[in-house]
């Protein structure tokens, strides 16, 4: 079986397309990141809507969370729109989108490997944004 892209999500079998589903979760206005649980995850339109969204809004109450599936070209015009209110400060809004089964879930803890505490950052290696802490 050959998969073409990552985006397109549909497989080439023996000379047939077969559309795949991508599964998401989905909750509005949700504090904590609390609709990572199996009862928040949706089946997504086939054909349609290909990729997960996730949306962080920095709020005076606290950190506010949308997460829907979302059609690629819609969720990118979206983020990209968005990135210059993506500071992580006060009503900052930060939307990213994916491609794979509940990639809008919450992130995985991860820590770089440094040499020391006082190990300078290179392109990003050891550097933690205000991003990694607000997909947390």
């Amino acid at each position: 079986m050959k998969v073409k892209g990552d985006t397109n999500l549909c497989a080439e079998i023996t000379g047939v397309s077969v559309a795949l589903q991508i599964q998401c979760y989905q909750c509005e206005d949700v504090r904590q990141d609390d609709c990572s649980s199996p009862e928040f995850i949706v089946n997504c339109t086939v054909n349609v809507q290909d990729m997960c969204q996730k949306e962080v809004l920095v709020m005076e109450d606290g950190i506010h969370y949308r997460k829907s599936c979302a059609s690629s070209g819609a969720c990118l015009i979206a983020s990209s729109g968005y990135q210059q209110f993506c500071t992580g400060k006060l009503n900052s809004v930060c939307i990213t989108c994916c491609n794979t089964a509940l990639c809008n879930g919450p992130r995985h803890k991860r820590r770089p490997a440094c040499s020391s505490p006082n190990t300078h950052c290179h392109l990003g290696a050891c550097c933690h944004t205000i991003w990694d802490k607000l997909s947390q």
